[in-house]
């Protein structure tokens, strides 16, 4: 283990966020990094525990929240490769499981940490933290492209559709395992969701395309602007691919079905984001002047509407209004939600503290929008109410000011037309379908979910498509 005083010995010390009033005058990163000795200080603090509730995914019964990584990374060696400055070694063991921790390092919401052991009483290690350490050295010392490139090719070629966290996964590990890859995205940058669905502060995209540029190095093909089941057929792949796998994610959108909904100005949060990022892609990452004036109203309180509130702050709006329509969540553990489980309880994100220091308590509970209404088919006001069981109270109806309106209320699940194309109608839990050429992984097989969740699923995919590949080869001989 690391130091076995460590815990006594260090407080827990998170990377630092730029204050708020600095960091709102631009898209550039928000968290800083601790100096080196601080961080192996940190790692220092792990305990290497016998049953290392961190790095197992465990779920429970009775829709109770999951505890420890889904992806079964190898926290406690790490860590302690990390507090006896053994980065390469760190990065090795880091790598094994997770093709992407410059991802997860910065944008993952550490269910390990919480199910630490030091959690009980304290305060859990700086897993995330610690990861981005590892992945940076990793990209310092050029460690990553050699860890990428096979030891022999098969000659067998792999198409992946959708280049998110799941797509990116299987491309890297097939082509680890000697296949010829081939990565297809609709859009005109790689990435998916780390590129468009995540703003620059909190992901910076010299980041995500530095990892982008890896797969080019590996060996893996890149075609952009391309999607699958319209530029290029589900047939035309079959017949040129030895196996498909399909990772386009969970992009359907929960929509609000309310009087006025038709007007300009109410969009999409995935539709916000992306065009904040492309404007930050060409203009640069200073603070703007897009909402200058503007009244926005964000619809949803999780992480997405919590960007989506940052990004508006940088654009420069007059002032945001939030709705979550479920009650707020108590402010500590109560006795049926205890550790290891992950905390439901009430949290600020970023965006939420950056408003309220500029506009003070912004988000509603137990509320939704019931109405919105226009001047000259552009949306100007919605009616809110209160709600009770996720229904509308009558009589607590009113009006707010509304120049925007970002619905960010989570997604339905996946595109179904382009399963359509290919005749899949069957997901299996082992990443087939009823196509044994056709695979799928990520958030489009089991719902929306977590960056880790989607390089699990495409590592896992990936060696399913590999085993079935010898198998095919081994039947043959």
């Amino acid at each position: 283990m690391a130091d076995p005083k460590g815990f006594l010995k260090y407080p827990r010390q998170d990377d630092p966020m730029r204050p708020i009033m600095q960091r709102i005058k631009d898209f550039n990163v928000m968290e800083l990094d601790l100096d080196m000795a601080e961080r192996r200080k940190q790692a220092a603090r792990c305990m290497n525990c016998g049953i290392p509730f961190c790095h197992h995914g465990v779920f429970f019964g009775g829709g109770r929240a999951v505890s420890g990584c889904p992806n079964d990374n190898l926290i406690p060696e790490w860590n302690d490769l990390v507090y006896r400055d053994q980065d390469k070694r760190a990065f090795e063991r880091l790598s094994r499981s997770n093709m992407l921790p410059d991802m997860t390092g910065r944008v993952c919401p550490a269910p390990c940490e919480v199910s630490c052991v030091q959690a009980l009483n304290g305060a859990g290690i700086t897993i995330r933290n610690n990861e981005k350490f590892i992945i940076e050295q990793a990209f310092k010392h050029g460690w990553v492209v050699d860890s990428g490139k096979p030891l022999h090719r098969t000659g067998k070629k792999i198409a992946v559709v959708g280049s998110g966290p799941a797509g990116i996964a299987a491309a890297w590990r097939l082509n680890q395992l000697g296949h010829a890859v081939t990565l297809f995205e609709r859009d005109d940058r790689f990435g998916g969701f780390l590129m468009y669905g995540i703003p620059n502060m909190k992901l910076p995209k010299d980041v995500v395309q530095r990892r982008i540029d890896t797969l080019t190095k590996v060996g893996i093909e890149l075609v952009a602007n391309t999607e699958v089941g319209k530029d290029i057929t589900a047939d035309e792949l079959k017949k040129t691919f030895d196996r498909v796998v399909i990772c386009t994610g969970a992009r359907e959108a929960r929509d609000l079905k309310v009087p006025g909904r038709e007007l300009s100005g109410i969009m999409q949060a995935t539709d916000f984001l992306k065009a904040a990022t492309q404007t930050v892609l060409k203009d640069g990452s200073a603070a703007n002047d897009q909402l200058k004036g503007k009244h926005v109203l964000v619809l949803g309180g999780g992480d997405t509407g919590n960007d989506c509130i940052g990004t508006a702050i940088r654009q420069g709006c007059a002032d945001i209004t939030q709705l979550e329509i479920t009650p707020a969540l108590p402010a500590e553990l109560t006795p049926q939600n205890q550790w290891p489980e992950w905390p439901m309880v009430l949290k600020t994100g970023y965006g939420q503290k950056e408003a309220k220091a500029l506009f003070g308590d912004i988000t509603a509970y137990a509320s939704t929008v019931t109405a919105f209404f226009g001047k000259d088919g552009q949306v100007k006001e919605a009616e809110i109410s209160q709600v009770d069981h996720f229904k509308p109270v009558a009589g607590t109806e009113k009006k707010i000011k509304a120049d925007l309106v970002v619905l960010a209320m989570g997604f339905t699940g996946a595109e179904q037309w382009l399963f359509d194309q290919f005749g899949i109608t069957a997901k299996n839990d082992n990443f087939t379908t009823n196509d044994t050429q056709i695979y799928v992984a990520g958030d489009c097989r089991r719902g929306p979910s977590l960056v880790i969740w989607g390089i699990h699923e495409g590592r896992m995919c990936a060696e399913k498509i590999d085993a079935s590949l010898q198998t095919l080869a081994s039947e043959k001989i």
